[in-house]
C-alpha cells in the first residue's frame, strides 16, 4: 500500500527550466514532477507534486496536509522568508513536514538568509538541487508521522 505524501512549491517554481537557470538549473517543473514521483514510487510514496503562486492556496494545502496526517516536502520559495500565516499553517502539521530549497538560501542575498517557516519544520534540506527534493522525501521513510 502505497503512503500519500504532499510535495508542495511556492513562488516562480512552476517557470523552473526558463527562471535564472544559472541558479536553478535547466530542469523544468515538469520533469521535477517526474522524479517526485518517481523517486516516491521508489520509496512506495504516492507523490501529488504541487505548485502555487498565490500564498493562500498553499496554506489551504498545509491545512489539507494537516487535515489528513499527510507528510509534506515543502519548497516555499520566497515565502520562506516573510510568510508568517504559512509558518502557523506549517506549525498545525500533523505528520512530518520538510522544508527544501533548491539552493543554498545561506550563501545567497542577505535577505534570504532567514526562514520564518524552519522553526516549525521538522528539518531543512537545502543546496542539492533537485536532490534535495530526492533526499527530503528519503528522509520521510525514516521519520514517525
Amino acid at each position: 500500500m502505497s503512503r500519500r505524501v504532499l510535495v508542495l512549491n511556492g513562488p516562480n517554481l512552476g517557470r523552473l527550466g526558463s527562471r535564472e537557470p544559472e541558479k536553478y538549473g535547466s530542469t523544468t517543473f515538469a520533469e521535477l514532477v517526474g522524479v517526485c514521483e518517481k523517486t516516491g514510487a521508489e520509496l512506495g510514496f504516492e507523490v501529488d507534486v504541487r505548485q502555487t503562486d498565490d500564498e493562500a492556496e498553499l496554506v489551504g494545502w498545509l491545512h489539507e496536509a494537516a487535515d489528513g496526517r499527510i507528510p509534506v516536502v515543502l519548497n516555499p520559495a520566497a515565502f520562506t522568508h516573510y510568510s508568517y500565516s504559512l509558518r502557523d499553517a506549517i506549525a498545525q502539521r500533523t505528520a512530518p513536514l520538510i522544508e527544501i530549497h533548491l539552493t543554498n538560501p545561506a550563501t545567497r542575498e542577505e535577505f534570504r538568509h532567514t526562514s520564518v517557516v524552519a522553526g516549525v519544520a521538522t528539518g531543512t534540506i537545502a543546496g542539492f538541487g533537485l536532490d534535495s527534493y530526492r533526499l527530503a522525501l528519503r528522509a520521510l521513510t525514516s521519520l514517525d508521522s
